[in-house]
């Protein structure tokens, strides 16, 4: 059967390294990564977060149908809203598959740090920062919280601690716990 693995998380915290990993050593699987489908939308630059939500209503298409083919796909988006949540693991489930949903944690002012000496050549990223930084640290840190409480509600949630500096041993755990 396949499977939707969708690695949550607060931003920085590796949800895109693990996920180029992981296409990288399985044959087959599709990186659904959001925030390219989000720069091939018009006008994406002046309405980042309307592009995002256009981005995301594609990538569910896309998900359903490469699921579909028996394939795995990789999701690496943070989703702290329930209801989100729920639209990519009834897109799993449309198309016979399962949803495997991992969050990858830090300690919160951790991440918030790990956020800020993120170095990145993807053209998302410089409107990423500006929409972190009009939610200030603390926005970053409640963002954390949501997380950790959308994950309490979901039974069957890996999470999994982000090494800063050691993404080996944390793809090691994800591998482990995809077994």
């Amino acid at each position: 059967m396949s499977r939707l693995i969708h690695l949550n998380g607060p931003p920085g915290i590796g949800k895109s390294t693990l996920a180029r990993r992981y296409v990288d050593e399985h044959p087959g699987v599709l990186d659904c990564e959001i925030d390219v489908l989000r720069t091939l939308v018009g006008g994406w630059e002046a309405d980042f977060r309307g592009a995002g939500a256009l981005a995301r209503t594609a990538a569910l298409a896309l998900i359903s149908e490469h699921l579909a083919t028996g394939h795995d796909v990789v999701l690496p988006q943070l989703v702290a809203r329930l209801s989100e949540l729920e639209r990519f693991e009834a897109a799993a489930r449309q198309s016979g598959a399962d949803h495997v949903h991992v969050l990858l944690t830090d300690n919160p002012v951790a991440a918030v740090d790990r956020f800020h000496r993120r170095v990145t050549r993807d053209p998302w990223h410089h409107h990423a920062r500006q929409a972190v930084a009009a939610m200030g640290e603390a926005g970053l840190i409640a963002q954390h919280r949501a997380l950790f409480d959308l994950a309490a509600h979901r039974a069957h949630t890996i999470i999994i601690r982000s090494h800063d500096g050691d993404p080996d041993s944390t793809y090691a755990h994800l591998l482990e716990a995809l077994q």
